[in-house]
């Protein structure tokens, strides 16, 4: 019986001859399509060299294989391989995954290469007229077909993918045995809550791999092995702090502080369980905690707001927020002191502070100005906090209290977020304002000595300085430093820092993002050791025992 004739989509082919004068005026040709159409058996090797493809046409051929090195044509988005004699197909057509649409109809296909359920962009996937089980025949004749078999072969490739190489540990400095120093270590990490964690946004993932009850075990499993004295969290479900990441840690002679972002105000309580927030955690042995400060940006933004319809409708409709936690630190603090140095005779208080903000790259204004009411309110929290430790003293500095400064800034190292973090200030026409006219309601954050700069006073540092990390958030369509720990660089400095996964592992397991099999999260946990003086040059909050 013959085959029924396969037809693909004739709107597709749109041929234009470039005209006499075009051609005589040097005009470069540009076809990103290509047909190849008769009785072919065999397929020149140079086809493979036509990187620029968009479209290919091999249907209604003789050709009875296809050679590993179709692979090479990554901007394919249209594979026609009807209609011909193909018994197999290589694997490595699941290295393709620019693939929007891929025909395989009318062929001698028996088996299916589980590689390619990696197609996760694949939108229309052609089998008819072939051979195969029943059980992919099956799923692919039911509704949303494409995607379930893809789903499915997926969930059942075999993991060929090596675990990812230890990080190394970057050595910046000794610490200084000589005198008292209190040494700590603190990470920060985005583990990706659960209810994100979706195959719409991470269809390369299996569907196991990006399963809750999976990703938290290697979660705490990554947590635990670095074994921080201070662990900031972000996009930690409130349920999920509640009943697993406090428990656990606890268990583990942690104990933390939480704060739900601010949609949860409005929610049932059953809803409030799902919703993310930033969380910290501290070691009970070489810290305790004194004050803990929320910060939802919504109500600075409407404290601010002045009447600007722009601040109240783009600025306080995004419920993003931060915390804070005063801590002082114990003698367990200074367990790595040097044997003869006599521990001080005061315990020194620490500010931590932890915020998620904004993630639309749209709204850069936004992640401005969320960074900069965070700044503030961190000042106010400390003046604060000196007149209830020592009433009537003078009105203090902010950098009376160190500061260690961590978060997914979901911002860039050339944003006006990492200038105005690291310089301390920006300029009110600044790019990432977006011309805006932001300044007749932000005159709160600019000083009387510099009316065209919004500033604050903290004198922060980055712990990754340079280019320690090529990427800190990695998916298939987005690579880029977002995550940062500051820190006062006039009280402490960096012993070290955790170093990246060795970016060669990504290129041989050709890993399309994060998070995957070995990666739980699409971020990487930063962890800096940091070394800080006792007593402190100018420091008038120091608690008495």
């Amino acid at each position: 019986m013959p085959k029924e004739k396969y037809e693909p989509p004739n709107p597709r082919r749109a041929y234009k001859i470039m005209s006499a004068e075009e051609v005589a005026s040097g005009k470069p040709s540009h076809w990103p399509e290509l047909e190849i159409n008769g009785i072919v058996k065999n397929l020149s090797p140079e086809l493979w060299t036509l990187h620029h493809l968009t479209s290919l046409y091999l249907n209604g051929n003789n050709l009875s294989r296809i050679p590993p090195d179709i692979s090479r044509l990554r901007n394919l988005m249209f594979l026609d391989l009807s209609s011909n004699k193909l018994r197999t197909l290589p694997a490595e057509l699941g290295d393709m995954v620019n693939l929007r649409e891929l025909l395989l109809n009318n062929n001698c296909l028996r088996v299916l290469p589980y590689e390619l359920g990696r197609l996760f962009q694949l939108q229309t996937l052609g089998l008819k007229g072939n051979q195969l089980s029943s059980e992919l025949m099956g799923l692919y004749s039911e509704p949303n077909g494409t995607s379930k078999l893809l789903l499915y072969m997926l969930d059942n490739l075999a993991d060929p993918q090596s675990q990812p190489p230890q990080r190394q540990w970057i050595q910046f400095a000794a610490p200084d045995r000589t005198r008292p120093t209190a040494i700590f270590s603190v990470m920060c990490y985005n583990v990706l809550c659960d209810k994100y964690a979706t195959r719409q946004i991470y269809g390369y993932c299996p569907s196991w791999a990006l399963d809750w009850d999976y990703r938290r075990k290697g979660i705490m499993q990554e947590i635990l092995q670095y074994g921080a004295d201070i662990i900031s969290l972000q996009e930690v479900e409130t349920e999920q702090y509640y009943n697993f990441f406090l428990p656990e840690l606890k268990q583990l002679g942690y104990d933390g502080v939480f704060t739900a972002k601010s949609r949860a105000k409005t929610m049932t309580e059953h809803e409030r369980r799902f919703v993310d927030g930033c969380a910290i955690f501290f070691k009970v042995n070489k810290f305790s905690l004194v004050k803990e400060h929320i910060v939802e940006f919504n109500q600075v933004a409407m404290a601010n707001a002045e009447g600007s319809e722009v601040m109240l409708n783009r600025v306080m409709t995004k419920d993003n927020i931060g915390i804070a936690a005063m801590l002082e630190t114990k003698d367990g603090i200074f367990e790595n002191s040097g044997p003869h140095c006599e521990l001080p005779s005061a315990r020194q208080l620490i500010l931590v502070a932890n915020v998620h903000i904004h993630w639309d790259p749209e709204y850069s204004d936004v992640k401005l100005i969320q960074t900069m009411m965070f700044m503030s309110e961190l000042k106010t929290f400390i003046e604060e906090s000196s007149h209830s430790f020592r009433p009537g003293a003078m009105t203090p500095d902010s950098n009376s209290i160190p500061l260690v400064f961590c978060g997914d800034l979901n911002s860039l190292p050339d944003s006006g977020v990492i200038e105005f973090l690291s310089q301390g200030a920006v300029d009110v026409n600044h790019a990432d304002f977006k011309d805006i006219k932001y300044h007749s309601c932000l005159t709160n954050f600019s000083s009387n000595d510099h009316p065209s700069e919004f500033c604050h006073s903290f004198k922060l540092r980055r712990a990754y300085e340079g280019n320690i990390m090529s990427f800190t958030n990695y998916t298939y369509d987005f690579k880029g430093v977002i995550d940062y720990i500051f820190y006062s660089h006039q009280f402490m400095h960096p012993l070290g820092v955790l170093g990246p996964i060795d970016p060669r592992w990504f290129e041989e397991t050709k890993l399309l993002g994060c998070p995957h099999i070995h990666v739980m999260s699409d971020h990487l946990a930063l962890l800096t050791e940091f070394e800080m003086s006792f007593p402190m040059p100018g420091n008038n909050l120091i608690a008495r025992r």
